[in-house]
């Protein structure tokens, strides 16, 4: 039987990352719907999906295509770092969420760059 992309247990990490950011820019100033807000949420949904599409489909990929979207997903978990450090300078936000959030980042990165180099 193949393996899917939960057997990993990154989705799942991905996944709670996804409920932290959304959960933490709830309470982001409202004028920032479209700023910091909308991007935080897109480059987190961005990551999920593509180690989702990464990893479910792993056998009936090549490896390069493989490192392609877990690369994409690794740049992505970048992007959400460098916003949740803007955050974190703005005093944007809960700041326990975001320590938990940023936890989570380096975490999903990491694993990520483990995945890319092996």
């Amino acid at each position: 039987m193949a393996q899917t992309f939960q057997d990993f247990g990154l989705s799942e990490r991905a996944m709670e990352l996804c409920t932290w950011i959304y959960a933490l820019t709830e309470f982001f100033p409202k004028d920032e719907m479209f700023g910091l807000t909308s991007r935080l949420r897109c480059a987190v949904d961005s990551a999920e999906h593509n180690i989702a599409e990464g990893i479910e489909f792993r056998g009936r990929m090549t490896d390069g295509k493989l490192k392609k979207l877990l690369g994409l997903a690794h740049d992505s978990m970048q992007e959400v770092q460098a916003q949740l450090l803007v955050a974190r300078q703005m005093k944007m936000g809960d700041q326990e969420m975001l320590q938990k959030a940023e936890a989570l980042c380096v975490e999903i990165s990491n694993r990520l760059g483990e995945m890319i180099q092996s």
